[in-house]
């Protein structure tokens, strides 16, 4: 009898599934992809491996119907690696398998070609813009594609956002897509000299080429922690090897890949979710073909095949965008540490302000400590400044010594950033007669006021309705919008300087595709502007007149259930704070509060991120809570609380009894109730992973088959990044 087939399918199960080879052939390799029957369709599966037989009779096995492959996709490193990672974050084995394939390749369809995207002018095109008859971006693309053959990447560059006009202009007949051998390009761009600090770290981190070992890069804002990941990389490609850059978010990527090509030239691929599905299958299958490569993305990223991969490097590697919050639970930067590990390369995490977990794994030895102390080019850190606003009055929740400030940078040409962590014109909407304020009925929390277009939004649910002229409830028109968002911000400092530029960034401006880099490219190179904007400009971005930061709404995160929000609100503050002065203008930083001696600030501020570090370190060491100790969350939501509290009942009575456990809850989640569900969690806590890793599979069968399990939903959490 033929070897049987395990293959792993999407669905939501944790198991494989058995069968038999295709008619005609005796085997299919692991990491293939294969076409089966399951149910009474067709689903497309991977081979995991091979059985001597099935726990099914043979009469119940059915035959895969085809494998959709030449080769295999996934190689045995990446297949143990998907394996581990399905085995520690709870993950169902089909659907972390095939999430390590791009949509395109989920399907059962051919391979694409590897032929770089190009677009051209059809004749009639060619009548369209002789004939001037297309307006805006359209007639644009036209002239850009008046000179000839475009490639994609090209049009990139010099028209953001043209992909919708070439829809418009192809569906019209006017341009055609098409494909080509890209030819390598030329770097465009030497490698600085490193200082001293920079040499150093690049010296240590080379000497481990051909063998795991991790490095934390320490570096503050502006040290040049991007310039050792260049000259890293470069030693990479010299050695014929592959290199992986994670950043966290899609808003980091278009000026990274713009300085890696610079440096690199064409052997640099992208890969994050805001690509079309026919270019992430591309730039995946690029980097399967291994040789000297860079492949630059999110988290995502983690999963591509890299089969001469010899360098990692995991930029911002504290950010939580990194956690997947969703489905399979997984956390990409330490997926990226696995994988260093099983392909014996060294892995680099860098941050301006590293995460608590990767410190104290630092002072246990297992990662070796770069610092970067100084910034790159002799330029100055900025100059830190807190502002008690106790007792003043404001003007749209700025103080009369910020609009000073922000008035005296601008006369001098140069630019600041307000950070404001809240989008929308005002967080509560209120009744001044009456006091009715418009809540989220599936919710039971305020909903967000967006002036702009008029809505009250949940940004909990993603709940709309129409902005309200009068009050529901008394119908009277005193309904005042009640705090501030970037959109109120943004108002109000354009009308306070309205002959500066004032450009607002946050996930309201930037949903289109290039919004980002379109938005930070009309910024005047050397004059007078304004930054309105929430995290998404904390980090990552050289803005060289930039000089002046306000960051208003600090208290909003001193205080907090979640036991790292302390971490994360000082991150962000560094962060965010960085980007001052960055070039050879000084920069300062101003910190609106209304507790000016909290002693979170007073730390940081007097003695800096690392000495504030140290002193959590020491407090979750003492309360025993991360990294000192493990977590797993059992999260669970329901129509009604009562199937919740029934559900995590049965859990906690379902958990194997261990005396390392330490079990708190059931409890209500901190947001009780979201999008009409209410919602609970019982919390899992061990001093070390191997109880947690003793009880969670048995447990996670056991939630399985609870008869109250068919009426919640609910997921298991390892190593958690929040408690909501």
């Amino acid at each position: 009898m033929p070897p049987v087939l395990r293959v792993a399918l999407p669905v939501p199960l944790p198991r494989l599934f058995d069968y038999l080879p295709p008619a005609g052939a005796d085997a299919v390799a692991p990491g293939s992809r294969v076409l089966v029957p399951f149910g009474r369709g067709r689903r497309v599966g991977i081979v995991i491996g091979t059985a001597a037989a099935s726990a099914l009779p043979p009469e119940q096995l059915k035959r895969v119907i085809g494998a959709l492959d030449p080769a295999p996709l996934l190689d045995a490193e990446l297949l143990s690696s998907l394996g581990w990672a399905a085995d520690y974050w709870l993950g169902a084995p089909g659907e972390v398998f095939l999430h390590a394939l791009p949509q395109a390749l989920r399907e059962a369809k051919p391979l694409p070609s590897l032929g770089a995207e190009t677009w051209a002018l059809r004749p009639a095109g060619r009548s369209a813009l002789d004939a001037r008859s297309r307006r805006g971006a359209g007639q644009a693309l036209l002239l850009a594609l008046a000179d000839g053959v475009q490639r994609a990447d090209e049009l990139d560059a010099r028209l953001p956002g043209w992909r919708a006009a070439a829809r418009r202009l192809a569906a019209a007949g006017l341009v055609a897509r098409g494909e080509a051998d890209a030819p390598p390009a030329p770097a465009t761009s030497a490698a600085p000299p490193l200082n001293a600090d920079q040499q150093a770290a690049v010296d240590a981190i080379a000497a481990a080429a051909g063998a795991f070992r991790p490095f934390l890069l320490d570096g503050v804002t502006g040290s040049g922690k991007t310039e050792v990941y260049l000259a890293l990389i470069e030693r990479a490609l010299a050695a014929g090897r592959q290199a992986l850059l994670l950043v966290p978010e899609i808003g980091l990527a278009p000026q990274t890949v713009r300085r890696l090509r610079e440096r690199f030239g064409e052997r640099v691929d992208v890969l994050h979710s805001n690509l079309a599905e026919g270019e992430r299958a591309r730039a995946w299958l690029r980097a399967r073909r291994g040789g000297a490569h860079v492949l630059l993305g999110t988290r995502s990223a983690v999963f591509a095949p890299l089969p001469d991969l010899g360098l990692i490097v995991v930029d911002e590697e504290h950010d939580t965008s990194y956690k997947q919050q969703e489905g399979f639970r997984y956390h990409a930067r330490d997926l990226a540490l696995v994988r260093a590990r099983a392909r014996g390369v060294p892995i680099v995490l860098g941050s301006a302000t590293p995460s608590l977990e990767s410190l104290a794994n630092a002072a246990a030895g297992r990662y070796r400590h770069l610092r970067l102390a100084t910034r790159a080019a002799a330029a100055r850190p900025p100059a830190l400044r807190v502002l008690d606003v106790r007792g003043r009055r404001l003007d749209h929740g700025l103080s009369p010594a910020l609009l000073a400030a922000l008035d005296d940078c601008l006369g001098r040409g140069e630019q600041a950033l307000v950070f404001k962590n809240r989008r929308g014109y005002a967080p509560v909407l209120l009744c001044h007669a009456c006091g009715w304020h418009a809540a989220c009925p599936r919710c039971d929390k305020p909903m967000t006021l967006h002036r702009a277009r008029n809505v009250l939004a949940c940004h909990h649910c993603g709940g709309e309705r129409p902005a309200p002229a009068a009050c529901p409830e008394c119908g009277g028109t005193a309904l005042k919008p009640q705090g501030h968002g970037t959109e109120r911000l943004e108002e109000a400092l354009a009308t306070r300087f309205p002959q500066v530029p004032v450009v607002r960034i946050d996930r309201d401006t930037t949903r289109r595709r290039d919004a980002f880099e379109t938005l930070l490219g009309g910024l005047p190179a050397d004059g007078a502007a304004i930054l309105v904007g929430t995290q998404m400009l904390a980090k990552g971005h050289d803005l060289p007149n930039l000089t002046l930061v306000a960051v208003v709404g600090v208290d909003e995160g001193l205080y907090s259930v979640d036991f790292r929000a302390g971490e994360r609100l000082a991150q962000q503050i560094v962060q965010v704070a960085g980007r001052a002065g960055r070039a050879r203008k000084p920069g300062a930083v101003w910190l609106q509060t209304h507790h000016p001696d909290h002693p979170l600030l007073a730390t940081l501020l007097r003695d800096g991120y690392a000495a504030l570090a140290s002193a959590m370190l020491d407090e979750r060491r003492a309360a025993q809570l991360p990294p000192y100790a493990h977590m797993v969350l059992l999260r669970v939501q329901a129509a009604r609380s009562e199937q919740t509290d029934a559900f995590l009942a049965a859990a906690a009575a379902a958990l194997p009894p261990d005396a390392e456990l330490r079990i708190s809850g059931p409890m209500p989640a901190p947001m009780a109730r979201r999008a009409g569900q209410y919602r609970a969690q019982l919390l899992l806590e061990a001093d070390t992973r191997a109880p947690l890793r003793r009880a969670l599979p048995a447990w996670q069968a056991a939630l399985a088959a609870l008869p109250t399990a068919r009426r919640v939903r609910w997921s298991l959490d390892v190593d958690p990044v929040d408690l909501y």
